[in-house]
Formats: C-alpha cells, sequence, structure tokens
C-alpha cells in the first residue's frame, strides 16, 4: 500500500517518456518495447507530455530535463498540479548529472535520475531495479 492506504501498482508496465532528440527516441524506444517488454508513449516535448498524461495513464514517468520550449523540471512542476498525480513516479533522464544537480531534481520528488549517455541494454533492467526499490 502507498500514501492514502492506495494500492500502489506492483508491476511495471506503463512507461510515459519526454524526449525532444529523435536519436535518443528510437534508442530509449527498442530499449524499453523490445528488451524491456514495456508499452511506452513517447513525447517531443513537455506539452505534449502533459497532453497525453491521463488518456495514457503511466506507471511511470521519464523526462529529459533539457527540451525547448518547457524544461523536464517545469514538466514535473506541471504535473504535480494534476489529479492523481501524486502516485506515478517521475525519473529524470539528462546529461547534466553534477552531484548538486541531481541532488536539486531529487529535491523536487524525482525519485531517480539516469545519466545520459545510458546503455540501452541495461535501461530496463534499471528501470524495474529503481521500480522496485521506490
Amino acid at each position: 500500500m502507498g500514501k492514502f492506504g492506495v494500492a500502489m501498482s506492483t508491476e511495471l508496465k506503463r512507461i510515459l517518456y519526454a524526449e525532444d532528440e529523435i536519436d535518443i527516441q528510437k534508442i530509449v524506444k527498442i530499449s524499453l518495447e523490445e528488451i524491456g517488454g514495456f508499452e511506452i508513449k513517447i513525447c517531443s516535448s513537455g506539452e505534449e507530455l502533459l497532453e497525453n498524461y491521463e488518456s495514457f495513464s503511466p506507471d511511470l514517468i521519464l523526462l529529459d530535463v533539457m527540451m525547448p520550449g518547457m524544461s523536464g523540471v517545469e514538466t514535473f512542476s506541471e504535473l504535480k498540479k494534476k489529479a492523481g498525480f501524486s502516485h506515478t513516479p517521475v525519473i529524470f533522464m539528462t546529461a547534466k548529472v553534477q552531484t548538486n544537480e541531481i541532488q536539486e531534481y531529487k529535491d523536487l520528488g524525482a525519485l531517480e535520475v539516469i545519466n545520459k549517455p545510458f546503455n540501452p541494454m541495461e535501461l530496463p533492467d534499471r528501470l524495474k531495479h529503481i521500480w522496485q526499490n521506490r
């Protein structure tokens, strides 16, 4: 049981991902669908992710930090205003991985921060591990 006695989803299945770089989108899609067996919806911006959040109802959200328009941090702030969002963990993916920046993202409420570049073969297991230990 999670906070407020709400049952938490036991298995990670549906991932909503915001990433503006097409090449990274393709790598993550192959990694998470083909290797990980997840259902993934990729959005090219924070705005697109916000539009798809409720209809897709993800178990987990992956957010690129640096995107044109709305950054990952700004997207996260907007997500927090949505009903039912408090039960959806967020993981930031970024090349900006100074210790103080990682701590800032966690202080905002992020579950974890994944460094770019990442190993696509290991990404699904890494997400499963983070999910199980949340």
